[in-house]
């Protein structure tokens, strides 16, 4: 029996989280946090799951999970498969499989192919027919429509213009916008409405119709989840020296930030500097709740 549960237990009750806290931050189900404690490992849905499970648990609570890996493989007979082996095997089962369907393909196309010369030839003679046809054709309608081609020209000159008078209307309302919303953006205003434990709330006034949050690590890794009105549009683990810019549905009116490691993280609301860690800056784990007032 490892120690791994009893060592991930005690991190996550020195920083004061519960197993529904850690829930929430991880997106890993209770039952499964549970299990991993306990140490209970076949209640995991798999081996594949039962390190990256312990990986996310050990970075949500300030550890290394390199070195939690490394003891459960020297202590567990817990074998992982080679995902780069079995994709490998993947890939050559696949060029096998495309390499015969090319050889049936080709087998096929030299059966047909008296065929297909013979309705080649036939179409080339029935398109020279066609081509001669309509040259003759065309010949006799060029005096009929030469007096038409002076006012038919006109007419799509005057069409061309009106065109270019609205495009260039459309350009420039779009400019106009555009100013509007950067200058907009740079009067947003954020304040704290309140806190409660590791959650905190806060309302940005002056905020555009469409906003940006960029997310940068800087320090051991850090997972980070954001919601747009209550439904995720992006998750995932940022190593330092990373960012990643999400931007948000327009209509957005209230962001939700989840965040592993505060510690490394640090935020950028459409441009401009979030100084989130102002409240309670000791504090690793917390959620962020912005309300958008435009």
């Amino acid at each position: 029996m490892t120690e791994i549960g009893q060592t991930l237990k005690e991190a996550r009750e020195q920083k004061g989280l519960t197993l529904d806290d850690l829930q929430q931050t991880t997106k890993i189900q209770k039952r499964y946090l549970i299990a991993i404690e306990s140490e209970n490992f076949d209640a995991l849905p798999g081996n594949f799951y039962v390190r990256a499970f312990i990986s996310q648990y050990a970075k949500a609570v300030g550890l290394n999970d390199a070195e939690l890996l490394a003891q459960l493989d020297e202590e567990t007979n817990i074998q992982i498969e080679n995902p780069v082996e079995k994709e490998a095997t993947t890939r050559t089962e696949a060029m096998r499989m495309e390499q015969a369907e090319k050889n049936d393909f080709l087998n096929k196309l030299i059966n047909y192919l008296p065929t297909i010369i013979i309705v080649v030839v036939v179409v080339a003679i029935l398109g020279t027919i066609y081509i001669v046809s309509f040259g003759n054709h065309s010949k006799n309608a060029a005096s009929d429509s030469s007096s038409q081609t002076v006012s038919v020209s006109s007419e799509s000159e005057k069409k061309t213009s009106s065109s270019q008078k609205a495009s260039s209307k459309k350009a420039s309302s779009a400019k106009e916008s555009s100013k509007k919303a950067s200058s907009k953006a740079s009067k947003q205003k954020i304040e704290s409405v309140s806190s409660d434990g590791s959650t905190f709330t806060y309302n940005v006034t002056n905020a555009p119709s469409t906003n940006e949050l960029q997310l940068t690590v800087d320090g051991s890794a850090a997972w980070s989840a954001v919601s747009a009105n209550g439904s995720q549009v992006w998750q995932g683990t940022l190593n330092s020296g990373e960012n990643h810019t999400v931007s948000l549905p327009s209509g957005t009116t209230t962001i939700t930030i989840n965040l592993g490691n505060s510690n490394s993280t640090s935020l950028k609301l459409n441009g401009k500097t979030f100084n989130y860690k102002n409240e309670n800056s000791t504090l690793t784990v917390r959620t962020i709740t912005l309300n958008l007032e435009q």
